[in-house]
């Protein structure tokens, strides 16, 4: 479509609307100004990214429902263009199951079709295909790539309307996103990219959803797209405009995981007040990156170097267990902001200044008030006087004021309980030395073995002379490539030192093995910050003819910036005999390829495909690179997340009957430096200010999802690269170990006690509430009560000098028993301790 035709009227003010036969009401999605307009009715809109592919199908009702539980009405999610080609929309890869499911629970759909995603996702979603397309150039104004382009979006959207997903419809899909934060690297593309920036806007309205599309990080998207914001912070951000809505699409809730880095992760005050402030200052949606992360399971992780784990400290882990107290937190402040969506969508802000780094907002209209004060000094509290009564603002906080005069919530004040999670490690079947068999918690039998050999042993391997690009000649069949190639040594070459030369081997990684006649000489990798390699070292040549191998591995592709698709990766040279008297450069010889391993030709990853490969023994290799390991395990009991602790061996992927649970390497540490012990969550946040496991390995768990496993006997095979001890793997189960809470008497009464009336006063103070995580369970016993001043975090709560003698026993008589109890915080049930101090009660507890 040419550029012109994009120049439609005032942002898509009326869309057609659809209607199923016999089926659902259509739903008339437009925006103006202010807002997305659903059914004439503006409405504001709190978001979360799950997405399908990380997270398997048995997951997904129990997701969405905690995710609406926590204050949602829209699931955000990209569309993965390589797990679905050719055709293939099934298990954990059924779009429009997922969508489905997220309207079985009441909500809204973006539907992020890209297709280009990033989100840390092996070569930014793209089939490896298309870099083989004559012509493509990626992500500009190339017809083969626009061909390609256009007819995934189409098939995706024909798919979506096929099973009448769209609003327009009678579905939940609300709106669509094409591309994905190109105004980050368009530059890059000159004007070609500013046209194929037009024309895929325009493709994307040819398409006729119904709903609006979006553009995410695209200063000048063109009508009747509208451009949205990503980002830790989103409060200044301005649309391009005056008829388009203020729009965040990725509030990033904390950060995803590196290979060989430290764990990052985001305070949830810091995080509440971005939320706050964008709504204060105009927003009216937002979208947490991530709501749950999930698992990078088989080979999708990209980067290279992102790690298996997805978790990105999301208010819903990993493992699909709410994270208190950031899931609990922001529930209350989307609780908030439902208060104040009458006044939010009758007008626009007015902004009054009290003082320097405090402001307040104002939505008023007829008798609809609300506020919000907002103190952004990274630093020091402050008293401010609004409407003529006085505030106390926390640092770095916004109060919430639903009738323009009480405080429901302060973004730095947590009313929400706090839950300590932990692995229960699981035991396997041990012979005690009197020879009575132990009753295992864990059933383990005994591992068998494969050897995967050094080199070349497929009839397809290609010789040919020079280094060739890994990327280019695998095409991202498998992680690993081998490059071979020999020379004869009659021992007077001028690369020698007697028997010995140095040999120098340089690549673009980003993991290398260096074989010298069939044995380890050496390995190196990359990192994320760095994928290039350069080993040299030593090496023993004998008389006569020398093989040299060389297995270059990846840890998936580049996903972001510029020409990311042109990043390379393998040995590209030079490889180099060093000598006192000279050098041999191996770089332009004759070299043999061989695509992948020999494993993974037989299928050794497939417990249902017997091979004769496998053998059986008490005394299998350790701590040698290059096996494969297989054995049977019985499947933990009962619901609790499964993990599978790698702890004891190198890096390799694993695989649970038959289906890759990701690639693992516990050996890959964090740097020493850089953590915190307690982070700061004033002042403005950066992926690098919060984090933990310093000097530790980046992963050691590995999420093995419950319906990948079966009743009784199951399979576990490993490929093992570096070397290590399969039998020290542990399984583990995850579980809510602790509850814990901590109100002070200065905080707001917990949301839900806001009454509803014409005067919306709040009539009750404060209260603290703890709830057991899974149903059927209650509050067992109170490990620690105080009221006073107590400190500490959950599990390491210490008393104050301030503290009353009554607190325990007023705890455990409210609490004992019940499967959720609340406390006020007040002297008048504790009595007073300490006069003239604001104290706070702490509470512990343990549930069964």
């Amino acid at each position: 479509m040419a550029a012109t035709a994009l120049l439609l009227p005032a942002a898509a003010a009326a869309v057609v609307l659809l209607c199923l036969a016999g089926g659902s009401r259509a739903t008339n999605v437009t925006y103006d100004h202010r807002a997305l307009v659903i059914d004439g009715v503006r409405r504001v809109l709190v978001s979360g990214s799950i997405h399908y592919p990380r997270s398997t199908p048995d997951m997904w009702p129990g997701l969405i429902q905690k995710a609406k539980d926590g204050g949602l009405d829209v699931i955000e999610t990209y569309v993965f263009w390589d797990i679905h080609e050719p055709y293939d929309f099934e298990g954990r890869k059924d779009l429009a199951a997922f969508v489905k499911a997220v309207a079985d629970a009441g909500l809204y759909v973006h539907l992020r079709i890209g297709p280009y995603v990033c989100a840390e996702w092996n070569y930014g979603g793209f089939p490896l295909w298309l870099h083989f397309i004559p012509g493509v150039k990626f992500r500009t104004d190339n017809e083969p790539f626009k061909a390609e382009m256009q007819r995934f979006t189409a098939k995706v959207v024909d798919t979506m309307k096929g099973a009448g997903l769209y609003a327009s419809q009678g579905g939940p899909i609300i709106l669509s996103q094409i591309e994905n934060e190109y105004g980050n690297i368009d530059s890059a593309y000159g004007a070609a990219g500013k046209a194929y920036m037009r024309w895929a806007a325009g493709m994307a309205v040819s398409l006729d959803t119904g709903v609006p599309w979006v553009m995410c990080q695209q200063a000048d998207a063109p009508d009747p797209l509208i451009n949205t914001c990503n980002g830790f912070y989103c409060d200044g951000f301005t649309p391009n405009s005056a008829a388009k809505p203020k729009m965040w699409t990725e509030n990033w809730s904390g950060w995803f995981l590196s290979f060989g880095g430290a764990v990052p992760y985001r305070p949830v005050e810091d995080l509440a007040f971005a939320v706050a402030r964008f709504y204060q200052r105009g927003g009216t949606f937002q979208n947490y990156y991530m709501y749950h992360g999930g698992t990078n399971l088989d080979r999708s992780s990209g980067g290279p170097f992102i790690a298996t784990s997805y978790d990105y400290d999301a208010p819903i882990d990993e493992y699909g267990l709410i994270r208190q107290p950031k899931w609990g937190h922001l529930r209350d402040v989307h609780r908030a902001i439902k208060l104040c969506e009458p006044a939010l969508i009758a007008t626009d802000p007015s902004y009054i200044s009290l003082g320097q780094n405090a402001e307040a907002t104002v939505y008023k209209a007829g008798s609809v008030c609300a506020a919000f004060l907002a103190n952004i000094d990274g630093q020091s509290d402050k008293t401010v006087t609004f409407n003529g009564r006085m505030y106390k603002l926390p640092a770095w906080s916004v109060s919430i004021l639903p009738d323009c005069k009480n405080v429901v919530l302060n973004t730095a004040q947590i009313n929400s309980q706090v839950t300590s999670s932990e692995m229960r490690y699981l035991e396997s079947s041990t012979v005690a030395s009197d020879g009575s068999f132990t009753t295992p918690e864990l059933a383990v039998s005994g591992w068998s073995y494969s050897i995967e050999p050094v080199g070349i042993t497929k009839d397809n391997a290609l010789t040919k002379a020079g280094l060739m690009e890994q990327i280019n000649t695998t095409a991202d069949a498998s992680d690993f490539l081998w490059y071979s190639t020999s020379i004869t040594v009659k021992g007077d070459e001028p690369y020698l030192n007697g028997s010995q030369s140095s040999l120098l081997v340089s690549s673009l990684g980003h993991v290398l093995q260096v074989y010298v006649n069939g044995k380890i000489a050496g390995s190196a990798q990359g990192s994320a910050s760095s994928s290039l390699i350069s080993w040299q070292k030593p090496i023993t040549l004998v008389p006569g003819k020398n093989k040299i191998d060389l297995l270059s591995a990846t840890v998936g592709l580049s996903n972001y910036g510029a020409f990311f698709d042109l990043v390379g990766a393998g040995i590209t040279g030079p490889v180099k005999l060093s000598g006192p008297n000279g050098a041999l450069d191996l770089s332009s010889a004759q070299w043999t390829y061989q695509i992948g391993l020999r494993g993974e030709d037989l299928h050794l990853y497939d417990p249902s495909e017997a091979s004769p490969e496998w053998v059986s023994s008490n005394a299998y290799p350790i701590n040698q690179p290059l096996i494969w390991y297989k054995t049977k395990f019985t499947a933990p009991a009962g619901d609790d997340p499964v993990a599978i602790d790698f702890t004891g061996l190198g890096k390799g992927e694993a695989w649970v009957n038959g289906q890759s649970i990701g690639r693992y390497w516990p050996t890959n540490l964090a740097p020493q430096s850089g953590c915190v012990n307690s982070c700061n969550y004033r002042g403005s946040y950066t992926s690098s200010k919060c984090l933990k496991k310093c000097g530790q390995p980046s992963q050691t768990l590995y999420h093995v999802p419950r319906s990948f496993l079966q009743p009784g006997s199951n399979d576990i095979v490993l490929f093992e690269q570096f070397g290590g001890d399969p039998s020290k793997i542990s399984f583990v189960t995850r579980q809510t170990g602790s509850v814990c809470a901590q109100v002070s008497e200065a905080h707001p009464a917990q949301i839900d006690s806001w009454i509803s009336s014409q005067q919306k006063v709040q009539r009750s103070g404060p209260a603290l509430r703890l709830e057991c995580p899974k149903e059927g369970q209650v509050i067992s016993s109170i490990k620690f009560a105080s009221f006073g001043t107590p400190s500490g975090t959950c599990g390491s709560y210490s008393h104050g000098e301030c503290s009353s003698t009554q607190a325990l026993s007023v705890v455990q008589e409210a609490c004992i028993g019940v499967s959720s109890c609340s406390i006020p915080v007040s002297s008048n049930y504790f009595g007073d301790p300490c006069t003239g101090v604001t104290k706070s009660l702490a509470v512990e507890a343990a549930c069964s």
